[in-house]
């Protein structure tokens, strides 16, 4: 999908609208250089200025093409930046429609990199359609002009500009293959990017580590996205300057060359010279701005790839009312989730797995690292759909269809949890009382406070994150509840809470509760134990 194409999607009328103006500058500015050059013709020792009709003719003109210009530009400004709106919308909702699995596959990186540098390179190429439509315009009507002058003196001219052409295009091509690998580059980057900020621990405690992945891995692509980038401005570059060039040969053959082999009126050629000359400030314009109309190509194929990744794999999310709905029983049987281990070959796999969870039950998740307690959480709560197996919600099969409203029971602190600075969704009338009282439980008063539904501050240790995050669940009241190493973060005295106060009174609420915990000093408080050894519940 080109960029044109981009914005006929968003609306072809506007972009109608929008050509109709700038062929009417075009024609308007292509009239005032023929005005211009009939009036220089008018000039004589005998009449030494034109007359003065010809002056408001000219004014007529250059007023018409200035106001659709401006038009122009002001529909496709609109349009563009509308279509850039809906562009950032419609991606985010592919990552949020897409599963779980399929994004941690994808990695954050690609998915950064695509919500801001390909939106940026996109945004970037569209500011510049405007500027090139009504210079296209211009140029149509300007060689409109020159074919009235002399329709053979014009066929010559656009012979030679289709050579310049040509070469030109190969020139960008070469551009267009050193923007589309520098754009691959630049995935490869941003994991380099992330590696910084999450990792700066790790970075500074270790100086040969942080050396060998400044030197090995940081450096390394940064050269390399570099070396491409050099390369295509360069191709860039080299096409301006051949069309410039190309331009004053031009002029050249036609001053020098043409009267060489046929007569031609002074009028004709003057006509061609200011009009070519003319020509010169547009097409150097188009010139300028193909770097970040190739790069908004690129960044458009590359949004195009993913949007075709992330649509094959789409869930069916629903528009939800209430989702205060109880449950009698999840039955989980035979269920099994594969999927490849990062950097290697082979293949990870839980299950299968046979499982019931009813209210008012305590189960807590043990194992070592690495033996699928995680996955069995994402398994349970619905962000991992079954490869082979089934999940009931009450003796109904949980599938495609209803897996998003099976998520609505669950309230969740992963160990991996994500802290919004608003609590979103919850649309309680006493909201904010709500959560004071809970501040004051989790004792947090005197770090955080609440208006309107939003958090103070979350700068906070990792331990007091937690009991906000559990604040929030807390306030989402669902029916099931799952905790994936949540007192690990937590002092001695507040991890006693946690497994001797709060879970007990949420089972006594007929919640049904999922502890993942090492904490085998509390495993006598659940009602069930689940131990995991490599993706195999080998207790239960």
């Amino acid at each position: 999908m080109n960029l044109i194409e981009f914005l006929l999607k968003a609306s072809w009328k506007s972009v109608l609208a929008a050509a109709i103006t700038g062929s009417i500058s075009g024609i308007g500015s292509a009239g005032a250089i023929a005005l211009i050059n009939h009036s220089i013709g008018q000039i004589s020792p005998t009449q030494p200025q034109a007359p003065p009709q010809l002056l408001w003719g000219f004014l007529g003109l250059v007023t018409v093409a200035l106001t659709t210009t401006l038009i122009s530009q002001f529909l496709l400004a609109q349009l563009a930046q509308d279509a850039i709106y809906k562009l950032r919308l419609r991606i985010s909702g592919w990552i949020l429609a897409s599963p779980l699995r399929h994004l941690e596959e994808l990695g954050s990186s690609r998915l950064l990199a695509t919500l801001t540098e390909d939106i940026q390179a996109i945004s970037s190429g569209v500011f510049s359609i405007p500027t090139l439509c009504v210079n296209a315009a211009i140029v149509i009507a300007s060689l409109a002009y020159l074919g009235w002058l002399s329709m053979w003196v014009l066929l010559g001219t656009l012979v030679f500009m289709g050579l310049s052409i040509s070469l030109v295009q190969v020139l960008i091509d070469r551009a267009v293959r050193s923007f589309t690998a520098a754009r691959e580059e630049n995935d490869a980057l941003m994991q380099h990017f992330q590696a910084i900020t999450n990792g700066i621990k790790e970075l500074k405690l270790h100086f040969q580590r942080r050396e060998d992945f400044v030197q090995e891995d940081l450096q390394t692509t940064a050269a390399t996205l570099r070396e491409y980038r050099i390369g295509s401005q360069r191709a860039i570059a080299l096409s301006g300057g051949v069309g410039e060039l190309s331009f004053f040969v031009l002029l050249g053959l036609l001053v020098y060359g043409l009267p060489q082999i046929q007569t031609v009126s002074a009028e004709l050629l003057s006509g061609y010279v200011l009009t070519i000359s003319y020509l010169m400030r547009p097409i150097g314009n188009t010139l300028a701005i193909l770097p970040s109309l190739t790069q908004a190509g690129v960044a458009l194929r590359k949004i195009d790839t993913l949007g075709l990744s992330l649509a094959s794999r789409a869930e069916t999310l629903a528009r939800i009312g209430t989702t205060d709905r109880q449950f009698k029983q999840i039955e989980i049987r035979q269920a099994t989730h594969s999927y490849q281990l990062a950097g290697q070959e082979n293949t990870f796999t839980l299950g299968p797995v046979d499982l019931t969870l009813s209210p008012g039950e305590l189960v807590f998740i043990v194992g070592g690292n690495g033996s699928g307690k995680s996955t069995l959480a994402k398994l349970i709560t619905g962000l991992y759909a079954p490869d082979a197996g089934e999940i009931l919600l009450d003796g109904i099969l949980v599938d495609d269809r209803n897996r998003e409203l099976y998520r609505q029971l669950f309230s969740t602190v992963f160990a991996d949890f994500y802290l919004f600075e608003r609590l979103l969704g919850l649309g309680l009338q006493d909201l904010d009382a709500q959560a004071k009282t809970y501040l004051e439980q989790f004792q947090l008063t005197h770090k955080v406070t609440i208006e309107n539904g939003k958090l103070s501050t979350t700068a906070l240790s990792q331990g007091q994150r937690k009991r906000l995050a559990l604040l929030t669940a807390y306030l989402e009241d669902r029916p099931i509840y799952l905790f994936d190493e949540w007192a690990a973060d937590q002092d001695p005295f507040f991890r006693e809470i946690f497994y001797q106060q709060l879970l007990p009174e949420l089972k006594q609420r007929g919640k049904a509760v999922l502890v993942i915990s090492h904490d085998d000093r509390y495993f006598h408080l659940a009602d069930r134990l689940l131990k995991l050894d490599y993706g195999q519940i080998v207790d239960n």
